[in-house]
């Protein structure tokens, strides 16, 4: 697939996760225009502040380098220290210039918000070596955007120059004739201000190119719809992964409730959408517990297996319903279950110790199991 057709299918956004990405590569929105404007309009004003003390301080320097030490005629050894000292007294009064020039650098980074340090930008690309992308930046929509940009740029700045040199044409024909200081003074104030105007110029540039470039930058990151599944599945998980761990857990949960079924001392059922199967150890718990319970085929797999170990089946739809939504495997009952439950297994023991011949066969009353269900009426009472 070419890259224009490749292009044409990143429809999407780009995501949190590969601007993140991005950034740790270094491959982040840069405006040259901001920067430009950030140092040139920085150290301007410096000048402008300091032009001043920069003056007098020039001048002494001046002064000082022009006049001849006789001493150092005679000692040539001295020649190169007061080289020294005149070079690091020319750079002094312009400190402040440099200081807000490079202040200026971390200007343009803190407004296009990517002021980071990118390790992976270091790293060495030979993708970058290519002579075919090489190409690509030289005859690219990119190269085209940075030609109008750049007679943009020379267009607005020459406009600008020239625009103040008209302005300023009066003032400029009598410099000539005006004292050192004055001509001095006259034409640092002109070229502060022409250069003050075309830092303008620039900034209006640069409030253009600033957009653009986020615009470029997210249009080069976006994403196809592939991709963005695919960073889904990634982040959150395959959902076929899922789905196959989530029915392991259901088997091996459905495989711990059928063993627990033969120790359990009652299962009550629907008698055949639901089953729960309890047990109770008087002394070792508190109430009684769910060891198992389900609904359809689950439920009917917890009947044979009961019947299988001879463990009694009560049926009782509305209990069996509340136990199924109110109660959690391997958990004790609710409170508000105690009183029915009880009741089951009361009838339970009392089935347990009855000997055919010897008295009537127990039964089991209706069950009330409160704002849970009704009143279950028409109890079956399992055969003995």
């Amino acid at each position: 697939m070419s890259e224009a057709g490749d292009q044409e299918d990143r429809t999407e956004q780009p995501s949190e996760k590969r601007l993140r990405e991005g950034r740790e590569r270094g491959d982040v929105p840069r405006s040259r225009e901001l920067g430009n404007v950030a140092v040139l309009g920085c150290a301007v004003l410096a000048l402008k502040v300091t032009a001043g003390s920069m003056g007098g301080a020039s001048r002494e320097w001046l002064h000082d380098a022009l006049t001849i030490d006789p001493a150092l005629i005679d000692a040539p050894d001295r020649l190169l220290p007061h080289a020294a000292s005149l070079l690091t007294g020319l750079l002094v009064p312009m400190l402040p210039l440099f200081a807000a020039a490079l202040g200026a650098c971390l200007v343009a980074p803190i407004v296009m918000g990517n002021l980071r340090f990118a390790g992976k930008a270091l790293q060495p690309d030979l993708n970058r070596l290519n002579p075919m992308n090489g190409l690509k930046r030289m005859y690219g929509r990119e190269s085209l955007v940075e030609l109008v940009r750049s007679l943009l740029r020379v267009l607005l700045i020459g406009g600008i120059g020239g625009w103040m040199v008209y302005r300023a044409f009066d003032t400029l024909v009598t410099l000539p004739h005006a004292s050192l200081e004055v001509a001095v003074s006259e034409g640092v104030g002109l070229a502060t201000t022409s250069l003050l105007a075309m830092v303008a110029g620039l900034g209006l540039l640069a409030a253009i190119d600033v957009p653009w470039q986020h615009f470029q930058h997210r249009s080069k990151l976006k994403m196809t719809k592939q991709e963005l599944r695919d960073e889904l599945k990634e982040s959150e998980g395959n959902p076929e992964v899922k789905a196959r761990v989530r029915q392991i857990a259901r088997e091996m949960s459905r495989r711990r409730m059928m063993e627990a079924v033969p120790t359990a001392d009652v299962v009550i059922t629907n008698p055949t959408h639901y089953a729960v199967a309890l047990k109770y150890s008087a002394g070792a718990m508190r109430a009684p517990k769910v060891v198992a319970k389900g609904v359809d085929e689950m439920a009917l797999s917890i009947r044979d297996v009961a019947g299988k170990h001879r463990i009694a089946v009560v049926e009782a739809p509305p209990l069996a319903r509340a136990l199924y939504r109110l109660a959690k495997v391997d958990q004790e009952i609710p409170v508000k279950l105690y009183a029915a439950v009880a009741q089951v297994l009361s009838y339970v023991y009392q089935l347990r110790a009855w000997v055919p011949g010897r008295g009537a066969m127990p039964t089991l009353a209706g069950i009330d199991v409160g704002a849970d269900g009704a009143v279950d009426d028409d109890v079956r009472n399992p055969a003995p």
